[in-house]
């Protein structure tokens, strides 16, 4: 995702650090064995998606973990298409840092959540500044304030912290591990439909192993924007582009793919809603 790679080009850029990025194979599958040659050489940091939004493929986050850790690198998990769709603990990840987004698990756009190891954040310096992040001011120094304040600059937004504290009791007691049988359920009602389908192309994992409720695909002959478009008409909600993932599409040899992703609402009537709109969408092109 640009979000866990745009960053660190920048900042390599910034103190001259090199960039190495390990390939995936077709289902979205980490290369280890490129990871494992790279650890060798000494890396200080490994940025690790623990599930593809793209795809819906689920890396073993656990055992990459161990594996860098091992070799003496800090590492940061982008969870963000994991946390909402299957259990994510930190203390059995043994991670460095963790991130994740709210609006991916019913909360307000623009919340989310870092956590990090005490040690690791107590030694970062903060990058905002101002209001409760500073605990003393004088004309010859700042002092920052204790954790988390230290990287709570200003006025927070306690709005969308509180919409994500609620969406976080709502998911615990509907269990998340129960929404990622559901998903799942769900993909295995549309993947062999999906596949049957003349001219249609399916991406990522072709079976229910190491997987969330991510389905992308393309139909041979109409841009996924044009996909996304009558689907809409046809009351299909998808979404089609890059989805944030240049790199991924590249890997993938195609400018777009048109993504559908379940949740804990979506039921086997709306994947046939959406097999009925590739009809839909197939006629309308005449392909």
């Amino acid at each position: 995702h640009h979000s866990d790679f745009v960053p660190w080009q920048q900042l390599a850029k910034d103190v001259g650090a090199q960039i190495v990025m390990i390939d995936v194979d077709d289902d979205g599958r980490l290369r280890r064995d490129q990871l494992s040659a790279e650890l060798k050489k000494g890396a200080k940091l490994l940025a690790i998606t623990h599930t593809s939004n793209g795809l819906g493929t689920v890396n073993p986050v656990k055992e990459i973990v161990a594996e860098a850790r091992a070799a003496g690198a800090t590492v940061l998990v982008d969870a963000a298409q994991a946390v909402p769709h299957t259990p994510v603990d930190v203390t059995e990840l043994d991670c460095d840092f963790l991130v994740f987004s709210g609006h991916k698990m019913l909360a307000p756009p623009g919340s989310g959540g870092v956590w990090g190891r005490i040690g690791l954040l107590e030694r970062m310096r903060p990058f905002l500044f101002g209001g409760d992040m500073i605990s003393r001011v004088t004309v010859e120094k700042t002092e920052w304030n204790e954790l988390p304040w230290k990287f709570e600059a200003g006025t927070s937004s306690y709005v969308d912290a509180i919409g994500l504290g609620a969406a976080v009791d709502y998911l615990e007691a509907v269990g998340v591990a129960k929404i990622h049988e559901h998903e799942l359920a769900l993909v295995a009602y549309l993947l062999p439909r999906l596949s049957g389908i003349s001219g249609v192309e399916v991406y990522g994992p072709k079976g229910l192993d190491d997987r969330v409720g991510v389905v992308s695909f393309n139909i041979e002959g109409i841009h996924p924007h044009d996909v996304a478009t009558i689907f809409d008409r046809e009351g299909v909600c998808v979404r089609a582009g890059h989805h944030c993932n240049q790199l991924l599409m590249t890997r993938l040899g195609v400018a777009a793919t048109t993504r559908a992703s379940f949740y804990l609402y979506n039921t086997t009537d709306e994947c046939d809603a959406l097999l009925g709109a590739i009809d839909k969408a197939k006629k309308v092109f005449k392909v």
